[in-house]
């Protein structure tokens, strides 16, 4: 992991496309700017993480009702 220091109103740039900049610090908050190209995708990280258990647990369902669906046709 990278680790930097970044002041109020200073940035870090990822690749030619993506910046983020320190908008504000108060207290243990700090606010981040992020300017990326529209294609990609920016979730905080417990958003992100709630998104992929969804659709893992929609991918096991899936492989379920295709499991069922062949034993049925077995028959």
């Amino acid at each position: 992991m990278l680790i930097l220091s970044r002041k109020t109103n200073e940035a870090i740039q990822i690749g030619d496309d993506i910046e983020i900049k320190v908008i504000s610090v108060e207290g243990d908050q700090v606010k981040l700017g992020i300017s990326a190209p529209k294609s990609i995708e920016i979730y905080r990280k417990e958003i992100y993480t709630g998104i992929e258990q969804q659709n893992s647990e929609a991918a096991n369902i899936n492989l379920d009702v295709i499991k069922l669906l062949n034993d049925t046709n077995k028959l």
